[in-house]
Parts: structure tokens; sequence; C-alpha cells
């Protein structure tokens, strides 16, 4: 077991959640019990997160997306206040890592996505920055767009949205999970095979097709499943906790 201040310290120093300029607050966002010893990850704190933890018996909540997010209403109501009061209720923690838990080189979604795909981290999709939201590497063998769209489908059981701005094969890609569409420039500007994403915006077909690229939109949530399941896990070994990973199913 663990205190909720000696896991939140723990965090803050896996994580370094300070030197990041985020839309959300990062580290505890809902304060519950003092004590925790069963932790249940997941990807976003929804009301079915919230009600499968409460049937965990969880002490705290560990998430990508969380609340308070810039721009939102801050006004307890409705949706809002029925999640919180039932994390209130139930003296849950919810602790919420959003571009910190993106970035972290061993744990974070994409360092975990490239792990799931086989690919080599070789630097960040943002040289200049240090802690770079996005990487560049290549794969140990060059493939076909459609080779890889379909290592996509297997690995995260979804079929993605695959635009074959280039007809040349595969082998330096560049990758940010989530909603980074508007990173495919950054991913031209390196001069990489194919720039992997989670979602996809209108232009972003022009720009893979005008830049001769290919582009994947694998799914925003299909992307992010894994680093709130790898810090969970690191943490669960490092405190002795039980913990377990919740996939809350979202074809977006």
């Amino acid at each position: 077991m663990v205190s909720r201040t000696e896991l939140l310290q723990a965090l803050t120093t896996i994580l370094e959640p300070h030197y990041f300029q985020d839309y959300c607050p990062n580290g505890l966002q809902v304060e519950g019990c003092d004590t925790i010893k069963t932790l249940v990850t997941g990807v976003s704190a929804s009301q079915a997160l919230v009600d499968a933890a409460i049937k965990e018996n969880a002490d705290a909540i560990l998430v990508h997306h969380g609340y308070f997010w810039k721009g939102e209403n801050p006004c307890l109501t409705g949706m809002k206040f029925q999640r919180i009061k039932k994390l209130i209720e139930h003296n849950i923690n919810l602790f919420a890592y959003h571009l910190p838990l993106d970035a972290h080189p061993e744990l974070g979604n994409n360092a975990q996505l490239a792990k799931q795909l086989g690919i080599i981290v070789e630097g960040g999709l943002e040289p200049e920055n240090p802690r770079s939201i996005g990487n560049v590497g290549s794969l140990t063998e060059s493939v076909t767009g459609e080779a890889f769209a379909a290592r996509l489908e297997a690995v995260l059981s979804r079929k993605p949205l695959h635009v074959a701005g280039s007809g040349r094969s595969i082998k330096r890609v560049a990758w940010c999970t989530g909603g980074a569409q508007g990173y495919i420039e950054k991913a031209v500007a390196l001069g990489v095979d194919a720039f992997i994403t989670g979602e996809a915006s209108e232009q972003t077909t022009h720009v893979a097709n005008e830049c001769g690229i290919h582009f994947f939109a694998a799914g925003h949530h299909a992307t992010e499943r894994y680093g709130a399941a790898s810090l969970g896990e690191f943490i669960a070994n490092k405190f002795q906790l039980n913990h377990r990973f919740i996939d809350i199913d979202n074809p977006v």
C-alpha cells in the first residue's frame, strides 16, 4: 500500500508535469482516501470507468484524460457533477496526466505505441524539444503502406484510415498518439515515409497527398491505450498495489 501523498510525489518525479504547459491540471484532480491499496487505470475518466473502478473497490484511478480542461464550463453540474459525486461518495482519488504521459520516454503513450508496433525510436518529432510530444523512428524492414495498415489493425483492433499520399514503401516513420493530426507537417519536415496519429482533419488528406507522405489515423483512444496501463503497472510493482487496467471501448 502507499499513501496518497507518497503516490503523488512518485508520479511527479516520474512524469515531471511542471515542465509542460498543458490544457488541464496534471496530478491529483479529486482527493479521496489517504491510503491506496487498489489502483485502476484507464484512458479517460468517463462515468463508465468510474463505475468500473467502484466495482473493483479501487482507492485511486489513474488516467490520461481527466477533468477541468481549459475552456470548458467550470461549474459542477450535470455530467461533471455526477462523475465527481461518485468519486467523492466512494472516497476514490483521481490522478490524471495528459502531455506528461504522452511524452515519457519509457512509460508514455508514444513510447508504448512504438513498442506495440515494433518501431525503433530514434528521437523526438520536435528535435529541439527535450520533452517532445511525439517521436520519429524506423521499422526493422521496409513495408508497403497496405502492409503497415494491416499491422495497425492487427495490433490496435481497429481499422485505420490510410491516406496513401505516396506510393513508396515505409521505413522511417513519425508518430504522435491522440489528436495530433496537426503535427503532420512536422513529420513532412523530417523527411519520413509515414505519419501515424489517432485522428484526422479535413485538411490532413490534402497535406498527405500534396507532400507525398503516408498518413494513418488509427484512433485517438486506440493509440493511447498503453501509457496509463504501463505507468499503472510500474507504480503497482513499486508499491505492491493491486492494479487493473480497464479498457472502456471507444471507436474514436
